[in-house]
């Protein structure tokens, strides 16, 4: 390297050229990268990694009640997760519904990421309902999901979060559907994307549960039960990778690959502004659970919308008039309407006065 003498008689020093700059960022800059594809190599590789071929038809088990049950939704407030889990299934006659004995059953939670609820589903929960189906005898439960595409590995959430080892406790197998296969899916009657990539392990189970947690999320406006379906699609395939001036429409019409045998939604700590990440939350200690996607999602929004200061799309609408769910019904997801829906609460323990005037106010959001 070139050198100049000290005017003053001191040590020669380096003399900084353009050259030297220029290599110096490079040579930052690709510390940088190198860093990124060591700790993201996941994520690049997903993103190069989608399945080839013609796409299926949706996947999941016909309609599995009667339509007077899909309308139908429970929920349960005053007791344990593993109590209010066992009535809710109780109430909706699950046991004879799923005959779960010796199938595979894949239960979808929440991991968006590593944090604790109500970012992601309470490992209470998880527990509860693998443990309830390997009482029913299904021959293999799976715990699955894909994380925010910036924050994999869902490993890693999975285990920060609790859920792998609530999944194991419980006799259940924790998959990251990253690490895994992928099926193409059509969409019929979709209107913004025709096809989409499936993890394997829907299109390979014999039943879904659908296990989101009650959330807002300021671009999808809520985040349950339908919007829980987008951790099992393939990450070019995310709403905001596809349209995002359509969202909400968006994340209806990802639900048309595929029907959930049944949708447990954990409120209890419930996420009302915000989100999906952080936001303002409230311990609820409440459960929700229907054989219906869209009324399940209904009662969600309704909770969230007694809050005074909720998301602000939740507050301007009308529960049947939020996006997600006006769409879901135009695409014929599913009829579910404040005419339709019959919600029964049950409290398993006697309920606080703030309570029961929130669950009395849910009632009337519903109606309007």
């Amino acid at each position: 390297m070139a050198t100049t003498a000290s005017h003053e008689g001191g040590l020669a020093m380096p003399k900084i050229t353009r050259r030297a700059m220029i290599l110096g960022f490079l040579s930052v800059a690709t510390t940088l990268v190198a860093a990124f594809l060591f700790f993201r190599w996941r994520t690049l590789s997903h993103m190069f990694r989608r399945p080839s071929g013609p796409a299926r038809e949706p996947v999941g088990p016909a309609i599995l009640a009667e339509q007077k049950e899909r309308h139908r939704a429970v929920l349960l407030t005053g007791g344990t997760s593993e109590r209010m889990v066992e009535e809710a299934l109780t109430r909706l006659n699950a046991a004879e519904t799923l005959a779960v004995k010796g199938k595979k059953v894949l239960v979808k939670p929440n991991v968006v990421s590593g944090t604790p609820a109500p970012t992601t589903t309470s490992p209470e929960v998880v527990r509860a309902v693998c443990a309830w189906l390997k009482r029913q005898g299904a021959a293999t439960v799976w715990v699955g999901d894909m994380s925010a595409v910036m924050v994999l590995g869902t490993e890693r959430n999975m285990r920060d979060s609790g859920i792998a080892a609530a999944a194991r406790e419980a006799g259940a197998t924790p998959v990251y559907f990253e690490d895994h296969g992928w099926v193409n899916v059509k969409l019929p009657g979709a209107r913004y994307i025709k096809e989409v990539p499936i993890s394997e392990f829907v299109a390979k189970a014999d039943l879904v549960i659908n296990l989101p947690i009650i959330k807002s999320h300021r671009w999808a406006t809520y985040s349950v039960c339908m919007k829980n379906f987008v951790g099992a699609t393939h990450g070019r395939y995310r709403p905001y990778m596809i349209d995002r001036d359509h969202w909400e429409e968006i994340v209806a019409e990802l639900n048309l690959a595929y029907r959930p045998a049944l949708n447990i939604a954990d409120g209890t700590k419930v996420m009302y502004s915000g989100g999906p990440w952080r936001g303002d939350e409230a311990p609820l200690g409440l459960l929700l659970a229907s054989y219906d996607r869209v009324a399940c999602d209904a009662v969600a929004v309704a909770l969230m919308k007694t809050f005074p200061a909720t998301h602000e799309r939740i507050a301007d609408r009308r529960v049947w008039d939020q996006k997600q769910l006006r769409h879901a019904r135009e695409i014929g997801l599913s009829t579910a309407s404040a005419e339709s829906l019959d919600l029964s609460i049950a409290h398993l323990s006697p309920p606080a006065v703030a309570l029961t005037t929130r669950l009395d106010q849910l009632r009337n959001l519903l109606q309007a």
